[in-house]
């Protein structure tokens, strides 16, 4: 007899912990008393594609559906990617970093945010799954590296949507004629940073996940709809800004030097940064091995061009020093006489921030989903809803994390910590390329993979090495050591090692050197950021550590030794 269907709408302690060594406390002691040994299965232990698109996929009970074309791709990564950091971070970093040459920094980022575009892409053809990085990580480098990723996709996520909750509030402010912090609420028993409490960023965060798990295709379709208007708006600031621009302001051009271009550079990554949520939309995608490739590297591209002739009209129409860090353009409209552009400024930057909220709503809460199908958190989070065909409780609990954080942190604490978790999992997905073209389990020859693993292991540390020097000194004899070792790291790939897989239908060109420069420009970047960003960055990776090993180590061996 056919076991009745369980309700959606359900909360026991078997939804989140049905693993046996949960079963009882006595249970969970004995798992405990086994944990290095489980570790040491879970270090060598990878995925397989079929784990990841079927296996894991029947664990969310019910399917999403199939309802996005390429052209939906396209208008999801503009919606996710601009009308977010460009109105957010634009008049920050010139200001305290890169001044004028802030053109410059969205040049660096945007190239190394194409170099990822394209990893992620030939992922996405060959492995169609809603977790994104997290899978082709999985598949590529084993679960305890997948499971760091899978941490820092889940902080990535919250920061970036608390983020630009709180950029919303300040252009809302400026939109109603009053200072960007004046809705906010100053604590002034709290620490600088986490002072100005924002339940305006509460409520818009939750009005736009409620919109995304009402379905995939209409949020879609509103997403395309309001980003038509955005960019006319961005049209409107790119013309008027030149109209009104004064070559003047652009002198000194490098305020900084260039270390402030690359921190720049290191910061306003966090712009581009949506287009990884688009690979998590492949398992919806009608057509993913034509429609993945069109729609991220076809968008990317175009923002890329966008990004740097927005940034180079808001330095030219106002001074760098004098730029406003919450509401950088609608503050400069006013300085030129034009005060009644700053309302459609700020209009046209509430509407693609909140698209890039709604967008990043259905991102995040994919990820969150294949995460938990494969039981590194608790696999209730990966149920979809029968009706809607979206996560629900996914999009829930990330919605709840993220306004936590929008209501209580600043703009300047959130970006450091989001820039280098994405820098950190764009690197990891370069190298998990390198290792899917050049090693496959049990054809490649063991010479063959020692030698992959020391030209991986030349590549990331003399990368490293120039990021290092870069920060500690002025001279050239660092890069005389550091970039030829890089060269020849490469090269040892190019013509030392042959490749065992190609891709299925759409692959990364000029492989191993696109990649491998992937590599060392994200490491570059991650070099130029603060160092209380790494301090942040080592006590959230320390949390998902103590996490990993008494709880998401013992429910990952269970789930994958349950046919023992």
């Amino acid at each position: 007899m056919e076991e009745p269907k369980r309700s959606y709408w359900r909360f026991g302690k078997e939804d989140f912990f049905p693993e046996p060594s949960f079963a009882s406390w006595s249970d969970y002691r004995a798992a405990l008393s086994r944990t290095f040994p489980r570790l040491r299965d879970r270090l060598t232990t990878r995925s397989t594609e079929s784990g990841e698109l079927d296996v894991l996929r029947r664990r969310s009970e019910n399917e999403m559906r199939r309802v996005l074309t390429w052209w939906d791709l396209a208008w999801l990564g503009f919606g996710s990617v601009v009308g977010t950091g460009i109105f957010v971070l634009t008049g920050l970093e010139a200001n305290v970093d890169a001044g004028p040459a802030i053109v410059i920094s969205y040049a660096i980022a945007g190239i190394s945010a194409l170099l990822s575009v394209l990893c992620y892409a030939e992922f996405a053809v060959d492995i169609p799954s809603a977790g994104g990085s997290f899978s082709y990580l999985r598949v590529e480098l084993g679960d305890f590296v997948a499971f760091i990723t899978a941490g820092n996709i889940l902080l990535e996520s919250l920061v970036g949507a608390a983020g630009v909750a709180r950029s919303w509030t300040s252009y809302f402010a400026v939109l109603i004629n009053r200072s960007p912090d004046s809705l906010r609420i100053h604590v002034r028993s709290l620490a600088e940073g986490y002072n100005l409490l924002d339940p305006i960023a509460v409520v818009v965060l939750v009005t736009c996940s409620t919109v995304a798990m009402l379905g995939t295709r209409g949020t879609s379709r509103l997403n395309w709809v309001t980003s038509v208007a955005s960019s006319l708006v961005i049209l409107f600031i790119i013309v008027a800004g030149f109209v009104h621009a004064d070559t003047s302001n652009l002198t000194p051009f490098f305020p900084f030097g260039a270390k402030g271009v690359v921190r720049g550079a290191a910061v306003v990554y966090w712009a581009y940064t949506g287009f990884d949520q688009m690979a998590t939309m492949a398992e919806e995608t009608k057509n993913p091995t034509r429609d993945i490739p069109i729609g991220l590297v076809g968008s990317m591209s175009a923002i890329t061009v966008v990004y740097c002739v927005m940034a180079l009209a808001l330095v030219s129409m106002q001074k760098y020093t004098f730029l406003d860090i919450n509401a950088a353009y609608s503050v400069a409209f006013t300085s030129v006489g034009m005060k009644w552009a700053k309302y459609l400024v700020a209009f046209g930057a509430l509407k693609g921030m909140t698209t890039g909220m709604l967008v990043g709503a259905l991102g995040q809460a994919r990820y969150t989903t294949q995460i938990a199908r494969a039981h590194m958190i608790p696999p209730y989070f990966a149920l979809v809803h029968p009706r809607t065909g979206t996560p629900v409780y996914a999009t829930m609990v990330v919605t709840f994390a993220s306004a936590c954080l929008g209501f209580f942190s600043s703009l300047d604490v959130l970006a450091s910590v989001l820039s280098i978790s994405t820098l950190f999992i764009f690197m990891l997905v370069a190298i998990a390329l390198l290792v899917r073209r050049y090693y496959v389990a049990d054809v490649t020859p063991g010479s063959d993979r020692f030698k992959l693993i020391f030209c991986l292991f030349v590549i990331i540390v003399s990368s490293i090495g120039v990021s290092a020097y870069w920060a500690s000194s002025d001279g050239w004899i660092g890069y005389a050591i550091t970039v030829p070792l890089w060269f020849l790291g490469t090269l040892g790939l190019s013509i030392g090692i042959p490749q065992q897989k190609k891709p299925k239908l759409w692959g990364v060109p000029m492989v191993p050197w696109l990649p491998s420069l992937s590599i060392a420009i994200n490491l570059f970047l991650m070099g130029s950021l603060g160092h209380q960003a790494f301090v942040r960055f080592a006590i959230c990776t320390a949390v998902m550590l103590v996490y990993y090993v008494f709880i998401g180590v013992h429910a990952t061996y269970d789930v994958a030794h349950e046919d023992e």
